[in-house]
């Protein structure tokens, strides 16, 4: 079997497309069954159960905001006593994407719905006692339909990066990011590639692998062969034409938030709206919520300000139920199973529990409007019964 190397031109910007072989080859289709596979090997279970970093000085654990993936517990729960020696409360439920997780006497998920007032898909966070989602049957059917619905953009994203009918959005990807033709056609090449692997292999494929990070994923196995730079250059692209797909995917199909939150609120669960920063007008809508996060690591420009305005808003709420301020940490432990090489750092930095409560700046307005990691742990946990 002919293999496509570079050679010496490993860092190259540019590859020659005649050498790409026009049928799928048995090492394509070992690195596809590579990306979707969720059984860990020895080196990949140690850098889950082996955190880089300890903490002993935290004795608190409130995480309610984490994506287990696919990911075994017994090696997460290991990797929290590694990292919190001295830990003493805690408070962690798995929010896994529209997929309800237990860990202990808790269970959670983060949902996806349509909020109809400002036109906008957002999350909501779902926490409950265990064994009052037992016999949720209907809100766990509309969490797989979500899930199911959810998962249908991987096919919308590999349409956009390989149909006729769809070059505008490849083109205009193309321009954001200076894209040239030959990398855009190189990735409609091997995106049919995948396709085709993906539809020949369906119930070979996990369910938690038919998403969009198919696509990242399975281009970073070809840096061995087009080097780094090139790669590089792929995955802004790919990147751009996802943020083109998701913009005009529809929400229809969507549940409305309101929606989920009756039918949650029917199992006496507990809602967070999670990372606000991105959709400020839910903030307006008044929904059923019991707490709003301020921190994300991916929306932490406004916490203090958001600590604030949850102030006011619970000052202004007499009689009624304070709106909580959360942290959340959104790690997503897939990624701490790649190669170090291929991991997007940014997430890879995330850890379950380690939130910024005890940061100077934060911490001043926490103690002004009287909130702390403590009682919000403390408040939550008995709201949830």
């Amino acid at each position: 079997m002919e293999l496509v190397k570079l050679g010496a031109q490993t860092q190259a910007t540019h590859v020659d497309l005649s050498k790409i072989p026009a049928d799928i080859t048995e090492w394509e289709l070992e690195q596809y069954f590579k990306v979707v596979s969720v059984d860990l090997d020895v080196e990949q279970r140690s850098r889950v159960a082996v955190p880089e970093n300890t903490y002993p000085r935290q004795d608190r654990v409130f995480a309610v905001h984490w994506h287990p993936e696919f990911v075994p517990m017994d090696l997460i729960r290991t990797r929290i006593k590694v990292m919190y020696p001295n830990v003493d409360n805690e408070l962690i439920i798995p929010t896994q994407h529209n997929e309800i997780l237990t860990w202990d006497g808790y269970s959670g998920v983060e949902v996806d719905c349509f909020s109809h007032g400002f036109n906008r898909k957002v999350q909501l966070l779902l926490h409950f006692r265990k064994e009052n989602v037992e016999g949720a049957d209907t809100l766990r059917s509309m969490c797989a339909h979500t899930l199911k619905y959810r998962s249908s953009q991987l096919f919308n994203l590999m349409e956009a990066l390989t149909e006729d009918s769809l070059e505008e959005r490849r083109m205009q990807a193309a321009a954001e990011t200076n894209a040239d033709e030959d990398l855009v056609e190189f990735c409609r090449i091997y995106t049919r590639k995948l396709k085709t692997m993906l539809d020949e292999n369906w119930d070979k494929t996990p369910v938690d692998m038919r998403k969009n990070k198919l696509v990242r994923n399975y281009f970073d196995t070809l840096r061995g062969r087009y080097g780094d730079r090139f790669i590089n250059r792929v995955q802004v692209y790919l990147k751009a034409v996802k943020t083109i797909v998701k913009a005009h995917f529809p929400l229809k199909y969507f549940y409305r938030a309101s929606e989920i939150i009756e039918e949650a609120r029917s199992h006496g669960a507990g809602i967070v709206i999670p990372h606000p920063e991105q959709f400020w007008p839910i903030l307006l809508a008044d929904y059923d919520v019991d707490g709003v996060e301020v921190w994300n690591p991916q929306s932490r420009e406004y916490t203090e300000f958001l600590i604030s305005v949850l102030d006011r808003l619970n000052s202004a709420r007499r009689g009624s139920r304070k709106l909580l301020v959360f942290m959340g940490d959104d790690c997503h432990m897939g990624e701490k199973v790649k190669d170090p090489a291929q991991q997007d750092a940014a997430k890879a930095a995330r850890e379950i529990g380690l939130q910024p409560w005890e940061d100077m700046a934060i911490r001043k307005e926490l103690i002004l409007a009287g909130i702390s990691r403590a009682q919000v742990m403390e408040e939550y946990r008995e709201r949830l019964g």
